[in-house]
């Protein structure tokens, strides 16, 4: 992390920026579109986010590390210790975990509450048992907390120009698109750890099942069953976009761009498996470099003209340049988490 990013933050003490600086990596290596989007965003505020992924990042590492040799019992006792460093970081006390650190830092100066954490952490453990689900009202249980918390908890980070509460919804239905999308994206890689997040009654409606699938992913046989179905998953995933699209205009102007530009390309990602007519159980589907660049050109102009509109300073992905500082953090909902 640029220590110009850690300074205008407010964040000092070298122990907590090598936290942040540890969060800031994992957002660079694992996620290419979202750290891409980040570098949009207002100097002061970068921080916190990289906070937020590293943590979503660090959990969904123990449960779906295809590298490791980590048994299911021994994952869950991973994120059982995780679990209790969590608690002990958010509680003020000593962690010992970078991303504990500086997510309970993030947490405490932008107000997040704390339920939306513990919702997600709930969501990585279901991965550990939990292979499949009857339909889309099971699978909105499993994203809330492994989707629709991300958005929550990123609103007061980002700002809003209306109450908080007005913002959540479409907050949380983005967070959910973007996971929907990711579902879509990953199905063949999903089905070989054993786990199928399209609904079964979705599939069933079909002709699909999972043995079905499997055997497509096996012999790389196409069946327009399949194709039928995974069609009507993203028919689904895009009706989700549209519900969160009122909310980019919800947001603080200077944050607005970023989103926008994760808004995009992450819809994106769902034309792309149009194009490649659906064969995501045998390839995964990637937006093109030069269709990245032009998003991120447009982003970074919109940015400009936002944070030049604002009249204050910041920094842009290529340099120095006018940044404002972050917006008073809003009141977290009660009762509300990549």
């Amino acid at each position: 992390m640029t220590a110009r990013e850690l300074d205008a933050a407010g964040i000092h003490e070298p122990g907590l920026r090598a936290a942040y600086a540890r969060c800031r990596d994992l957002n660079a290596r694992h996620g290419r579109t979202y750290f891409l989007a980040t570098r949009l965003l207002p100097v002061d505020r970068r921080a916190a986010v990289h906070a937020l992924y590293g943590f979503a990042r660090h959990a969904d590492d123990i449960v779906d590390d295809l590298e490791s040799t980590a048994t299911t019992a021994q994952r869950a006792a991973a994120l059982t210790a995780l679990e209790e460093q969590l608690e002990r970081g958010l509680r003020g006390g000593r962690t010992t975990e970078p991303v504990i650190r500086a997510l309970a830092d993030t947490a405490g100066r932008h107000g997040i509450d704390h339920r939306h954490f513990t919702d997600f952490l709930a969501s990585m453990r279901a991965d550990l048992t939990i292979t499949g689900y009857a339909s889309f009202e099971d699978l909105g249980g499993y994203t809330h907390g492994s989707a629709a918390v991300i958005g929550l908890q990123m609103l007061p980070v980002l700002g809003t120009v209306v109450p908080h509460e007005e913002a959540a919804g479409p907050a949380a239905a983005l967070g959910v698109a973007f996971q929907l999308t990711n579902f879509l994206r990953d199905v063949g890689e999903d089905l070989d750890r054993g786990r199928v997040y399209l609904p079964a009654d979705l599939l069933g409606a079909h002709g699909v099942d999972r043995a079905r699938l499997e055997w497509s992913r096996r012999t790389g046989a196409r069946d327009p069953r399949i194709t039928d179905a995974l069609t009507a998953f993203a028919a689904h995933t895009r009706s989700v976009y549209r519900q969160a699209l009122p909310g980019l205009g919800m947001l603080d102007p200077v944050s607005r761009p970023c989103i926008r530009t994760a808004f995009v390309l992450y819809s994106g990602i769902l034309d792309a498996i149009e194009a490649d007519d659906h064969a995501v159980l045998h390839r995964r589907a990637v937006v093109p470099r030069r269709r990245r660049a032009v998003v991120a050109l447009d982003g970074l102009a919109r940015a400009l003209a936002a944070r030049s509109r604002t009249g204050r300073r910041t920094e842009t992905a290529t340099g120095p340049c006018p940044a404002a500082p972050a917006r008073t953090a809003l009141l977290p909902v009660g009762g509300e988490a990549a």
